[in-house]
């Protein structure tokens, strides 16, 4: 017995000796490495509105991405591999393509975009036949994941679609199965109600009616009388969707409504990649470095931000190369797999190359739930319940 314990401890003790000459030969015959990373920012305009207690921080998103570049330093440096970011913020739209120009010819060829829809597609043009990788953190438009493909951006800020799916799977799952629609007039809340609709129809939700918000007056003082009159329905409902982008309104919906139902989307229930309730699978010790490192909470587009550079570190410290297009073949690969305080690993859908993950369900100060719910069924992943599946998408 004792014979047997010496003998197991002796080659315990030769393997751990050889994984650290392996260690030291590779870091030794490899060359240091840069990565250089770009990220792009365009300060966009916000309408007043109603509620103006949810302030954007200006540097939203990058200081998701310079916690990654601190992360992914940290295991880089015993692998002779060190990246850096630059950011680049601008108001004026008519400077970002030239900018991206310009590192394009300094050499650079990593780029994270926050930019909206209107400046996404001719950057992606731009791109084509390119040797770059373009990360959208911040446009969640479905049109770019169905129909408007583009080819040369990978989006780690999940789509609209997503959003809705899980919330569709949670009303499915908590058997609420009639709901009503509010929306308000804008564009993007216009596209967030055909986005639920969709995913209503896409998992048997009914919605009994659909109402849209034009009131022009300040409902601090009034929403107790106006709101129940305006949620007043011919038929019942067990929930109420609000569709409102900006969160003009949608903040004084819940413990209003007509019927005392649950309000989710832009208020209420909301689905999330990221929150700071979120702290299973080592997303505390996450939320508190990002503390430390910004002084305030981390959002989802901070979260897109990191996974932008965690997907490229990740990358990196696999092949041991910061050549573009190897990066690029590998993170479409099946061999991907990103590890990011999800409880499972992440990876990017072939045809619109929209990073699939679970969403959470929160409220402003609890975690409720986490989709795809049990019981939602897929022959590859339940993943791809979330969101445009390879049917679905004209992307290829």
């Amino acid at each position: 017995m004792f014979f047997a314990t010496r003998t197991k401890l002796k080659k315990f003790l030769l393997k751990g000796i050889a994984i650290s000459t392996w260690a030291i030969c590779f870091t030794a015959l490899s060359k240091p490495i840069t990565v250089d990373i770009s990220y792009v920012q365009l300060l966009q305009k916000h309408s007043p509105t109603l509620s103006n207690i949810f302030p954007i921080p200006e540097n939203t998103g990058y200081s998701g991405a310079k916690l990654a570049i601190n992360d992914s330093n940290t295991t880089g440096k015993f692998l002779q591999q060190h990246f850096e970011i630059t950011h680049f913020v601008t108001k004026k739209s008519t400077e970002l393509l030239a900018y991206i120009e310009g590192e394009y010819d300094l050499g650079r060829r990593i780029f994270i975009l926050d930019v909206p829809l209107i400046h996404l597609i001719p950057i992606d043009q731009w791109a084509k036949d390119k040797p770059v990788l373009l990360f959208n953190v911040g446009e969640p438009a479905d049109e770019i994941r169905s129909t408007q493909c583009l080819a040369s951006v990978f989006h780690t800020i999940p789509s609209d679609a997503m959003k809705s799916d899980a919330l569709a799977q949670w009303l499915l799952y908590r058997r609420m199965s009639n709901v009503l629609l509010v929306r308000g007039s804008q564009v993007e809340d216009i596209q967030l109600a055909k986005s639920f609709k969709r995913s209503a129809k896409r998992f048997g939700i009914k919605v009994v009616d659909e109402k849209v918000w034009d009131f022009n007056t300040d409902m601090r003082r009034t929403a107790q009388q106006e709101i129940p009159l305006f949620t007043q329905t011919i038929k019942d409902y067990d929930a109420v969707y609000v569709a409102d982008k900006e969160k003009d309104f949608s903040e004084f919906i819940p413990f209003n409504t007509y019927l005392p139902r649950p309000v989710i989307g832009s208020a209420g229930l909301e689905a999330l990649a990221w929150h700071a309730v979120i702290e299973q699978w080592g997303a505390a010790q996450l939320q508190g470095r990002f503390m430390t490192l910004a002084n305030r909470k981390m959002n989802e587009t901070d979260f897109a931000g990191y996974l932008a550079v965690r997907s490229v570190a990740q990358s990196v410290h696999e092949l041991n190369t910061n050549v573009s297009a190897h990066i690029l073949d590998y993170i479409t690969s099946d061999a991907f797999e990103l590890a990011a305080y999800k409880g499972r690993k992440l990876s990017f859908r072939a045809w619109n190359k929209q990073l699939r993950m679970p969403l959470a369900l929160v409220h402003p100060h609890a975690l409720v739930s986490q989709s795809p719910q049990p019981g939602m069924l897929h022959p590859i992943t339940e993943l791809d319940t979330l969101g445009f599946d390879i049917q679905e998408s004209q992307c290829k």
